[in-house]
């Protein structure tokens, strides 16, 4: 039976999931995390908080692999956005994800990875596809979301991109100008996606991360992002990803 696992960094990310999933669902903990192990929406699925950062991200990923012979791997959650383009309440679905703070010079290149030769990880395409397509739909349905100030923001939109991702959370503009003058392609930054990536790749698991844009990287992110993660996320999540589950999408990619 092949199963999808969902992983997310807190816990109001995955709520929702949670929630769904059917009364049969069992718990296994394993290394200190839960993995609920059922059905969701009518897709066998295994979903766990991965907690913050990239040593956790690999560790959950590490574990659903092996543990639970999972056959694809989905990320979801918050981001901060670094492209100009990209906005508060946008959502990023990676086709490649990089870590921003690897740098092992002058024994290898900066960023990339020792021993494996590559820079970036390439999600799997028909999987990110279906998430930017089911993305694109929520977001014509749920229109514009509320910011923490209770202002109206612009209408969503769906990016496809580099996501970077590394063991910090940005909260300066100085940091942010810094990520952006050397990565000018990335569109958002957070600090689970490619270690999730590079573990998977290294498994030979497809993968994919969704991510919703909760503030700009900047003085304001701990604000933006608190707030956005009790308002908006886990309706997100649920939402974009829900049709897919239903209808049987992600089993047949």
């Amino acid at each position: 039976m092949e199963r999808l696992a969902i992983l997310g960094a807190l816990h109001e990310e995955i709520a929702d999931l949670l929630a769904a999933m059917d009364p049969g669902a069992t718990i296994h903990r394993i290394a200190m995390r839960d993995f609920h192990v059922g059905t969701l929406w009518g897709t066998p699925c295994v979903i766990a908080l991965s907690r913050i950062g990239k040593v956790a991200a690999a560790a959950t990923a590490s574990i659903v692999i092996r543990e639970f012979q999972v056959s694809q791997v989905i990320f979801t959650g918050l981001a901060g956005g670094l492209h100009a383009d990209v906005d508060v309440g946008d959502v990023v679905v990676a086709n490649t994800l990089m870590q921003h703070d690897m740098d092992a010079r002058p024994l290898f290149g900066q960023h990339e990875i020792p021993l494996l030769g590559r820079v970036q990880f390439e999600s799997d395409a028909a999987l990110s596809k279906l998430l930017h397509d089911s993305a694109q739909d929520f977001v014509r349905r749920y229109g514009a979301a509320g910011d923490p100030a209770g202002a109206t923001l612009a209408q969503p939109k769906v990016h496809a991109g580099l996501i970077a991702t590394g063991d910090i959370f940005v909260s300066h503009n100085d940091e942010a100008q810094a990520l952006r003058k050397r990565l000018p392609d990335a569109l958002c930054v957070e600090m689970e996606g490619a270690a999730m990536a590079q573990v998977c790749y290294e498994f030979g698991i497809p993968f994919a991360v969704m991510r919703v844009i909760s503030d700009r990287a900047d003085h304001a992110a701990k604000t933006d992002f608190t707030a956005f993660l009790e308002k908006v996320a886990r309706v997100y999540t649920a939402g974009i990803l829900a049709p897919l589950l239903k209808s049987g999408a992600l089993s047949a990619a």
